[in-house]
């Protein structure tokens, strides 16, 4: 399925004022029987008719072009979208799983009711799902919690950093997250909404196609950016999540996404369907560059573009599964930032397969000083 972006630019009514101006006083003059001088008072009033036009026009043109998918946002989008029955995802609370620990063991059993809420501070809180029951005899049980605030303000939070119960159970003496907060989602963006829109026809198929099996999967978080489905055996069916900034997926995505594709109005009966995480390829990056002497005057401006040139690669090299890294690619960003020359010690070509993702590991770039041109 081709890219909106290879589309050419479209534009339904012509903005272009002078044109509309002249179109205007030709017309009037035509039918008026006289020439208008350049300062008559009638000429002044159709230009400022023809900037009306002008600006009517543009309006026009963004009505229209709002029935296009390539350019529709917000509302219009959503319009859209309802027309291939793909909805926008709305915000998602951060999970995880918080152990609680009894001051010691009881011999009934013990109730910890839905909604209990633990924070890490007392400005995020984190409510148990369900109600759950630590048999008696026992300490200690985990129960999944969610972020009271949807979106990803509840992401992040590390192992142990949620130890606070704000609402008091008895014989609870400690209570703390064991796996790291993940899965909080703002709304959906209308560039990943519109993607998902583009591909919705691919969904449309039962009988388990590649790009439907894609489309699928994105639809379970909306922080999915990308997805590699392959087949390593007839029958079955591996699919890995890659989320926005490169990020691996946690256990909770990696199950969101299942679901969807597991559900029978989706699989074909004879797929196995299952969920992983892309795998790693790490690599360093350690260069040496140089600036032209006829530049020693902006040399610090060019030594923070291409800094800034080598974060922007990190970023694209881990924004795909199955990238491979390419050190070219790198030596003409670092030559687009400014440099005269540039000497890339790692990485060198490696290839990446579509069930993995390269994330750098150590940078090192080194400015080696000003030579003559």
């Amino acid at each position: 399925m081709s890219s909106l972006s290879n589309l050419p630019e479209i534009e339904f009514v012509s903005t272009d004022v002078s044109q509309i101006e002249a179109n205007v006083i030709t017309t009037y003059e035509g039918i008026s029987g006289r020439k208008l001088a350049p300062g008559d008072p009638v000429r002044l009033f159709l230009q400022a008719i023809a900037a009306i036009i002008s600006q009517q026009r543009v309006l026009i043109n963004y009505a229209a072009k709002q029935n296009l998918l390539a350019y529709a946002a917000g509302d219009y989008l959503d319009h859209i979208g309802a027309l291939v029955k793909t909805e926008r995802l709305l915000e998602k609370a951060a999970q995880t799983i918080i152990r609680f620990t009894l001051s010691a063991p009881q011999p009934q059993a013990v109730t910890i009711p839905a909604g209990i809420r633990v924070t890490p501070g007392g400005q995020i809180f984190f409510a148990t799902i369900q109600a759950t029951v630590v048999p008696a005899g026992t300490t200690q049980i985990d129960i999944p919690v969610a972020c009271t605030t949807p979106g990803i303000i509840g992401n992040g939070w590390q192992i142990g950093q949620i130890n606070k119960l704000v609402d008091p159970l008895p014989w609870i003496q400690r209570v703390e997250n064991i796996t790291v907060s993940s899965g909080g989602a703002d709304v959906e963006s209308d560039d990943a909404f519109r993607e998902r829109i583009r591909q919705a026809p691919e969904g449309f198929s039962v009988a388990g196609p590649e790009e439907g099996y894609r489309y699928w999967a994105r639809t379970a978080h909306q922080s999915i950016v990308d997805v590699s489905v392959t087949s390593p055996a007839p029958g079955q069916i591996e699919i890995r999540p890659l989320l926005e900034n490169g990020q691996i997926p946690g256990q909770e995505i990696l199950d969101a996404v299942a679901a969807v594709c597991n559900d029978k109005r989706i699989r074909p009966l004879t797929d196995q369907v299952v969920v992983l995480a892309p795998e790693v390829v790490y690599y360093n990056i350690e260069l040496i560059y140089y600036i032209a002497q006829a530049n020693a005057a902006i040399a610090s401006g060019i030594q923070e573009a291409v800094n800034k040139a080598v974060d922007d690669y990190v970023a694209w090299q881990r924004s795909k599964l199955g990238r491979d890294i390419n050190p070219s690619e790198l030596t003409a960003r670092v030559m687009a930032a400014g440099a005269k020359r540039v000497n890339i010690i790692s990485p060198a070509f490696t290839a990446v397969t579509p069930a993995q993702v390269a994330i750098v590991g150590t940078i090192t770039v080194t400015y080696g000083g000003l030579e003559d041109d």
